[in-house]
């Protein structure tokens, strides 16, 4: 598994999971500003640049992502933190393995099956895949994901570096993930984040989670869209991680 780490010289380790179609560079802000106090891992997830592995699914994923915890850091680290497909990844993790963080951060983790979108992927993504080597192109996605613009040449680097079958494959994932039951197990301090300006579906995951992890903190971020709280706002994620563990 690739990972990118920050102050390897502190023993409680903060694990961030990048979003779908994104990279390590997701977290970079945090694990600077965290740096100072923390070993920050920040893993590449499957099927992105440079990874090590194509992407299966959110189940494998997360299986890896202990595997590794347990074979390098004993079986638990002190925080995770996840956007998206890596908030999904997250509350996997968390599903299958009660104890493997003691604090917890969800932003954005679909948990809303959708059967039409998933069906749709395939025949309407495969064909126009070749646009996301195109710059033109990147800069029209990138600009509707509303990442901050400083990130915009690593996104198109590592977008064009995915496989149309690796992109297919986690956006399927995507779609199709369902909550476990399992989670509700969970004994990790867990924060729930949502954009206000997000689909329904995503408020709606949040609250879900929330309802079977009754311990948890549900957060509707007010004027944010889809990813803007890790993405743009480094140093109040950063505040709101360093509040939650006092």
């Amino acid at each position: 598994m690739k990972i990118i780490e920050y102050g390897k010289q502190h023993n409680d380790i903060v694990m961030f999971l990048h979003g779908g179609g994104l990279s390590w560079w997701n977290f970079r802000a945090e694990a600077e500003l965290l740096s100072e106090q923390f070993h920050v891992v920040l893993p590449v997830l499957d099927g992105h640049a440079d990874s090590d592995s194509d992407f299966r699914s959110i189940e494998d994923n997360a299986g890896r992502i202990i595997s590794f915890i347990d074979s390098e850091y004993g079986g638990s680290v002190f925080l995770i933190g996840g956007l998206s497909l890596g908030a999904q990844i997250l509350t996997e993790m968390l599903s299958m393995r009660k104890d493997i963080c003691r604090y917890a951060i969800i932003e954005s983790a679909s948990v809303i099956p959708s059967d039409l979108t998933n069906a749709l992927i395939a025949p309407s993504f495969g064909p126009s895949y070749g646009l996301i080597k195109k710059k033109w192109f990147a800069k029209m996605q990138f600009k509707y994901l509303r990442i901050r613009e400083d990130l915009f040449e690593e996104y198109y680097t590592d977008t064009s570096k995915i496989t149309k079958d690796n992109m297919i494959a986690f956006l399927k994932a995507n779609t199709a993930y369902k909550l476990k039951p399992e989670i509700q197990n969970c004994k990790a301090s867990v924060r729930i984040i949502a954009g206000e300006k997000e689909q329904n579906k995503m408020i709606r995951s949040a609250e879900m989670i929330h309802e079977l992890l009754p311990g948890s903190r549900l957060e509707i971020k007010k004027g944010l869209y889809h990813g803007e709280y890790s993405l743009n706002q480094p140093e109040v994620y950063v505040k709101d991680l360093l509040d939650m563990i006092k």
